[in-house]
């Protein structure tokens, strides 16, 4: 890797929201300053791809980053949100580090083996219905939940109780389902390095 790849858009992009998930931390406790911040954060994070693709600079420092701000801006919210929200935080990282071990940079796409319910939410780069509701749990879910928790949702967008319960539970719905490939990520990643060694030791 060139040290130009450094300086790539998408990954200046990446750099910028580092700098908003910081600012969106020391900012926790003000949901006016909160949510701007790290909802914008969710926004570049979208974009940095699209922008990847279009000028053609894609790397895989750049799928590598892209994947740890993710983890770091959603890890920060859920510790922050409860007590038990390392746990969530930790079955991310530990997702993270199989997929790219075993995938790498490009582990979005190799997941053509995989069982059907599994495609279906990782086809077309989640661009599916389950694709979406998926990513909508894994992204949207903390951010309803800390809108909810400071009464954003009552006060700023004057959201009636039931759309904000109805809410939770449909995000609620995209995270388990995301917890369910992340699981099957974890097991099959366990398969193979049990493979591997196996291999190893025969040679």
């Amino acid at each position: 890797m060139g040290i130009h790849v450094l300086l790539y858009v998408p990954n200046v992009i990446g750099y910028i929201r580092i700098l908003l998930v910081l600012s969106s931390w020391i900012l926790y406790s003000y949901p006016e300053n909160f949510v701007p911040l790290y909802v914008l954060s969710i926004i570049l994070d979208g974009v940095d791809g699209w922008v990847a693709r279009k000028l053609q600079q894609t790397s895989r420092f750049g799928a590598w980053l892209d994947v740890v701000i993710d983890n770091v801006g959603r890890g920060m919210l859920w510790n922050m949100l409860f007590d038990w929200g390392w746990l969530v935080s930790s079955l991310e990282w530990c997702v993270f580090v199989c997929n790219h071990n075993a995938r790498g940079a490009q582990w979005k796409t190799t997941f053509t083996k995989s069982p059907v319910w599994v495609q279906a939410v990782m086809a077309k780069g989640f661009k599916t219905p389950l694709g979406i509701l998926t990513i909508a749990g894994l992204h949207v879910l903390p951010v309803w939940l800390y809108c909810y928790q400071h009464e954003v949702l009552s006060h700023a967008l004057y959201a009636p109780y039931w759309i904000q319960t109805l809410g939770i539970l449909v995000l609620a719905a995209g995270r388990l389902l995301c917890f369910a490939v992340e699981m099957w990520c974890i097991v099959t990643h366990m398969k193979f390095l049990l493979l591997d060694e196996e291999e190893e030791k025969k040679n």
